[in-house]
């Protein structure tokens, strides 16, 4: 099963062992041992510094302690990797997912970590779904791309990896000289090569060139009654990738988001809720496992 992560982590207990890590040595140990009512997974350490996964079936569930009658061997430690990282949140699929994709590990292997406050948790063999975010830069890091991480941090999700496509507006503007340069507005660090205007602070009108979309066309034909050249910025500008599901903003948008084929469009002043609604839109539409809760 993919996407295997116990929630909450109270069902993951941990224990060292004095047994080889094989399947019949972690059956003959397990069997008939009592186990706290709400353990369903056990992650065992042995002597050499091995580590595998069992999954126990009770007696029964009602008193705080009963015998296991099943054992069922997840992960043995030719599969297994075992980390301590306290910056990780094992009880975030996310978070375990960004863990194993850091390690580089297949889609085969089941990650155990010992994370933040110490808790203990697994992914068993992790297939996150990955979501493209189309952003611009400044600021860094990238707004929507930050929402979007914030919504992982908390949201009940499959496991999901966010990988970033990022346009450096400066960048645009230092590969299209010009007598000067206008952006939509002032953000950290946006600047072009030379003179630089912010259509925001509508500045005298300049011989520039637009770094902007069409929005800011809009606002410019207001302000001074012309357009002037560009350079397209829009997110929605960027080439797909494939079938790639992606997030994206566009400043069009004012209220709702946008859902469509592959993609999910949230307004440029996004909140929280509609970065979320997005992310939930991209995970029904691409039907990836789900996080199992069971055995």
């Amino acid at each position: 099963m993919q996407n295997l992560i116990p929630l909450p982590y109270r069902r993951v207990s941990v224990q060292r062992v004095p047994i080889r890590l094989d399947e019949p040595s972690i059956r003959d140990y397990l069997l008939g041992k009592e186990a706290y009512r709400w353990t369903d997974y056990i992650v065992l350490h042995g002597e050499h510094g091995q580590t595998a996964v069992a999954y126990v079936t009770k007696v029964t569930t009602t008193p705080l302690f009963s015998p296991i009658t099943a054992v069922e061997v997840v992960a043995l430690p030719e599969a297994c990797v075992f980390m301590r990282d306290p910056q990780v949140d094992t009880g975030n699929p996310s978070a375990m997912a960004a863990k194993a994709a850091a390690l580089g590990l297949s889609s085969q292997a089941t990650l155990v970590v010992e994370g933040l406050y110490s808790h203990v948790n697994f992914l068993h063999h992790p297939a996150p779904l990955a979501i493209r975010v189309v952003e611009e830069i400044p600021p860094e890091p990238p707004k929507l791309l930050a929402m979007a991480q914030q919504v992982l941090s908390y949201a009940d999700l499959p496991p999901v990896l966010l990988t970033p496509a990022l346009t450096d507006l400066s960048g645009l503007a230092h590969a299209n000289p010009a007598p000067a340069h206008l952006f939509p507005c002032r953000a950290s660090g946006l600047e072009g090569p030379g003179p630089t205007f912010y259509l925001d602070e509508r500045p005298p009108r300049q011989e520039w060139l637009l770094i902007g979309c069409e929005r800011s066309r809009q606002i410019h034909r207001h302000f001074y009654g012309d357009e002037p050249p560009y350079i397209e910025m829009c997110p929605r500008h960027i080439p797909p990738a494939g079938n790639e599901p992606t997030l994206l903003k566009c400043c069009l948008l004012e209220q709702e988001i946008e859902v469509g084929e592959h993609s999910v469009v949230v307004p440029w002043g996004a909140t929280l809720q509609q970065v979320e609604e997005g992310l939930r839109a991209l995970v029904a539409q691409h039907a990836p496992k789900p996080v199992a809760s069971g055995g």
